[in-house]
């Protein structure tokens, strides 16, 4: 890369500007062989701006603070693509199963998404300011990075992770499998609409509360009655703890046993009647219970270290310059 290095040199000689790629051709960064714009890069933070401005939008400070950290992660991530894809070609990968396989992906697209026309493709290309050579190089390029990622680091099912491994990472993180008191909630919900008598949601309860006391099921009554979504479930509420819902239910619920109901709790816009199905004290989640999410966490961070490491190994042997 010593070439370009030199036209830069001579170019801002001539014109007396400072060693500046943006000023002579809008290159930001050159990896090996190929080049990365200033207009790439901007298309990079353009993705995240929508939400930089949703979280930001009234501190200019933070938000300017956002976008130099989209635009510094952009670099990295477009450095990241260039250097994939010179492995893939410096390394002499078969191409010729690829290239159809792209076709294969592009017909199927056409298929999906324009539904069979080519021409709907080539004019949406057209709105975009790309040709068809552009958009299958795209293609080509996506996946040839997500094939190389795959075997280097980001395919989680080659990566095997020890009993051992888990059980440490276990008794490191006991705190985080803690679980507050529990039941599990079935619901009746009785709202005081606007046009009825005072009381009518609470006389609607009682009557509830007297089936069930006769031996009603209270998931039937619940499928009568409810007013919520959870009608057709009977009003089955899962399992919740003392914060999930508003106090006065949830102060009513937690004084039941299993098996109990509570008597109509009345609040300005509703009447509830609960019932508890279970109860389950606070506890630790037991390691058995836990074993695939901790491989599932543990998988991702070998993923990712053997991926940065890789990364790091095209870099020492690769020629990179930011300007």
């Amino acid at each position: 890369m010593k070439w370009f290095s030199t036209i830069v040199a001579v170019l801002s000689v001539f014109c007396g500007l400072s060693v500046r790629a943006d000023l002579i051709s809008g290159i930001s960064v050159v990896v090996n062989d190929a080049v990365i714009t200033f207009a790439e890069i901007e298309a990079e933070v353009d993705k995240g701006v929508p939400s930089a401005r949703q979280m930001y939008g009234s501190d200019p400070q933070k938000f300017d603070q956002e976008i130099q950290r989209l635009r510094s992660q952009g670099i990295e991530l477009l450095v990241e693509d260039k250097l994939i894809l010179h492995e893939f070609t410096s390394a002499a990968y078969a191409t010729n199963v690829l290239e159809a396989f792209i076709d294969d992906e592009i017909n199927d697209q056409i298929h999906k998404r324009f539904f069979d026309d080519r021409t709907r493709l080539i004019q949406t290309l057209q709105a975009q300011n790309k040709t068809y050579e552009d958009y299958r190089r795209e293609q080509r390029e996506e996946f040839i990075i997500r094939y190389m990622k795959s075997q280097n680091g980001s395919s989680l099912h080659k990566i095997l992770i020890s009993p051992l491994k888990i059980q440490d990472y276990y008794d490191a993180h006991k705190d985080d499998y803690k679980v507050e008191d529990q039941v599990h909630l079935r619901m009746i919900t009785i709202p005081q609409e606007k046009d009825d008598a005072p009381g009518t949601a609470r006389k609607i309860a009682e009557e509830i509360l007297a089936k069930v006391d006769s031996g009603a099921s209270f998931a039937d009554m619940a499928g009568v009655y409810n007013s919520d979504q959870q009608r057709a479930q009977g009003g089955d509420r899962g399992w919740i703890t003392r914060k999930d819902l508003r106090e006065e239910i949830t102060s009513a619920a937690f004084a039941l046993k299993a098996g109990q109901h509570s008597g109509v709790i009345e609040v300005p816009e509703f009447c509830y009647v609960v019932m508890v199905e279970e109860a389950r004290p606070a506890h630790i989640r037991p390691e058995a219970e836990m074993r695939d999410e901790i491989e599932r966490i543990l998988s991702a961070k070998e993923s990712q270290k053997l991926y940065r490491q890789w990364i790091e190994r095209l870099k020492r042997k690769s020629f990179i310059e930011y300007y």
